[in-house]
């Protein structure tokens, strides 16, 4: 029986009040989705691959619109899919057995043991003290250090598990940590600067991901014979104006709120000569860390796995116990990344396998016919470029609609290499279009200093900027060099 104590408690307690609006958003991924489901399959496609895109453009929706997080809407898209029967578990759930999903989540578990072992904040001290006069600063100096390293790097995420941990290092130095509303955006520009540059950075250099070796040889059949000065030659003046002018960008789209600090270095170089010498666990994660980079490095001439020696400097590092299980199963936000990535891993994956991607490349460019060369042209290369909202690899994208586009818009009339070269670098400053867009992009997001829907933005705003300034100072310079 309640007292009249509970009672009155009870009577002041507010009532739960649903706004109808609040409904009608949360209801809208679960409509788009039926209304796709149930609409006619269109010829060329089987029920299972449009089923299969109409549970993957919910998902996706659901996190533009801001109706669930990108973990909750991996979860339920994963339920339906194989709930429906739409493709089978093995097949929804093989992304967990990624070796590039394991390679991000190895990458936050050794910046984990870099920020632990005190080395964290001796790199971030450096940093500052030789580029901290401002924000800008710090961002250049870690595009530049992205730049000067991608050539030498066949794996851009594993480029991003070296830059993550002291672009973490400098935020946290700084004071900017994820969970402080106005503090967390210089950490989050940093971040953000971050997943930029490797995106522009591996257009530069034909070695800085696996995605490019692969265009090159599909180019091949058309025609197109593509080697590494030629690469560099052409991508060149568009990329460095990209690198030069992107980190200023983004400071005017996402200001990280921390101007001019003149006084910063000198206090950074008297901090860092009070730390002393390195201490035994700041030698060990050096030591692990300059392994795995070197075995990264020189992965493909030793034809060794790049993940594999991700999980070779974390043993390492547990072994010695800079890390322990301890640390591991704070990490939560290293789960809850691992889990959703893995899954839209997956569906991209299926809907790749089961002719969507192909088919949705075909039906675009086929409408193409009876332009002007330069109108397909662009065209092609702002088609080629939006529709990679669906794809989580560059490279699935590559394999499954370089070969259609290079055709269609060299029988279009545009210059075989002009298409060629335009795709090449359309397939790495695409991903970052959306946080998912390239697993190196995943290492900078499980930071937790953005939000879903400031990195669409920002994601969306950045390629934009990349795509005007390919398809205008790239174009020309392209065409320039054909000659």
């Amino acid at each position: 029986m309640s007292t009249p104590a509970a009672a009155a408690k009870a009577a002041k307690r507010p009532g739960i009040i649903v706004s109808p609006v609040l409904l009608l958003k949360h209801a809208f991924p679960f409509a788009l989705a039926l209304a796709i489901w149930l609409a006619p399959v269109p010829s060329g496609l089987t029920p299972q691959a449009w089923h299969l895109f109409a549970v993957f453009v919910a998902a996706i929706v659901s996190v533009l619109v801001g109706v669930f997080p990108l973990l909750t809407s991996t979860m339920l898209a994963a339920a339906a899919v194989v709930l429906t029967n739409t493709i089978s578990a093995a097949k929804a759930f093989s992304g967990f057995a990624n070796t590039s999903v394991l390679l991000v989540v190895i990458a936050f578990l050794v910046a984990q043991a870099v920020v632990k072992s005190g080395l964290g904040q001796r790199i971030s001290l450096f940093m500052v003290s030789k580029f901290g006069r401002s924000s800008l600063g710090l961002a250049y100096s870690i595009v530049i250090t992205d730049a000067a390293i991608a050539p030498a790097f066949p794996s851009n995420t594993a480029r991003g598990g070296v830059l993550y941990p002291i672009v973490l290092s400098v935020a946290r130095g700084s004071g900017s940590m994820p969970d402080d509303e106005k503090g967390r955006r210089l950490g989050g520009y940093l971040m953000f600067c971050g997943m930029a540059s490797l995106a522009v950075s591996s257009a530069l250099w034909m070695t800085a991901t696996s995605a490019n070796p692969i265009a090159i040889q599909i180019a091949k059949e058309y025609g197109v014979d593509v080697g590494f000065g030629k690469w560099l030659i052409n991508a060149s003046v568009p990329a460095l104006v990209c690198l030069a002018v992107l980190p200023w960008l983004i400071s005017r789209f996402f200001p990280p709120g921390v101007g001019d600090t003149p006084e910063a270095p000198a206090a950074a170089r008297k901090a860092l000569s009070d730390l002393g010498p390195l201490s035994r666990e700041e030698w060990i994660t050096a030591i692990a860390f300059v392994l795995m980079v070197a075995g990264w490095i020189f992965a493909d001439k030793l034809h060794l796995n790049v993940t594999s020696i991700a999980f070779a400097g974390l043993g390492l590092l547990l072994m010695s116990n800079v890390l322990t299980a301890n640390d591991i199963a704070t990490q939560g936000d290293t789960l809850a990344t691992f889990l959703w990535l893995a899954v839209l891993f997956a569906l991209s994956g299926q809907l790749n396998e089961l002719g969507f991607m192909s088919y949705a490349g075909q039906r675009l460019a086929s409408h193409m016919g009876g332009l002007s060369w330069p109108v397909t042209y662009v065209a092609l290369v702002l088609i080629y470029v939006a529709i990679h909202y669906m794809f989580v690899s560059q490279s699935s994208q590559v394999l499954a609609l370089l070969g259609v586009f290079l055709d269609v818009g060299i029988r279009g009339g545009v210059p075989p290499s002009l298409m060629a070269f335009s795709l090449f670098f359309a397939s790495s400053y695409f991903s970052v279009i959306t946080p998912q867009g390239g697993s190196q992009n995943v290492i900078f997001v499980g930071s937790g200093y953005l939000k879903q829907v400031e990195l669409y933005k920002l994601g969306l705003l950045t390629t934009a900027f990349c795509l005007a300034v390919f398809l205008t100072i790239g174009t020309g310079w392209v065409l320039l060099m054909s000659k």
